[in-house]
């Protein structure tokens, strides 16, 4: 079934299942981002409207036949990146090298890099997943970012 290990097969069906809010055996396209997500995967907001996934709720259905394929070629692609990507990336604004960076450095990535989010998503991000800044406005990133992809 889509070129899945049946350990990966039994996963999706259950997020699938989680998904599949009112027993249809289908799922809105406009969570499949969400779903894939459930499934540890880090697809962008590209990524998934290229697989074909909607803005808006109710626009299309996938059926278990045809998410698997999806769950499966998002698994493949090395495009998303990992904690260990993420991390390298923070590392280069950490000018001393003692695992801090500059938090309104942080703020400006996030809005300004990548997929860029919106003022108060940014907003929200930090203030859920960010320590206190010390004196000097630096923050430890390595605990952000765990935070940040828990």
């Amino acid at each position: 079934m889509a070129d899945l290990p049946a350990r990966d097969v039994e996963r999706a069906k259950f997020v699938f299942d989680i998904f599949d809010t009112d027993g249809s055996g289908a799922i809105d396209a406009f969570q499949l981002g969400d779903a894939l997500r459930a499934l540890n995967l880090n697809p962008t907001v590209a990524a998934v409207e290229k697989l074909g996934g909607t803005k808006k709720k109710n626009e299309k259905k996938f059926k278990l036949d045809e998410f698997l394929p999806i769950f499966a070629q998002v698994k493949k692609d090395k495009d998303c990146g990992c904690f260990e990507d993420f991390l390298e990336c923070l590392k280069l604004y950490d000018k001393e090298e003692n695992g801090t960076m500059m938090a309104a450095e942080l703020a400006h990535t996030l809005l300004s890099l990548g997929e860029r989010l919106e003022d108060f998503q940014v907003d929200e991000v930090l203030a859920d997943c960010m320590d206190k800044e010390d004196e000097e406005g630096f923050i430890p990133y390595e605990p952000f970012l765990k935070k940040m992809m828990a």
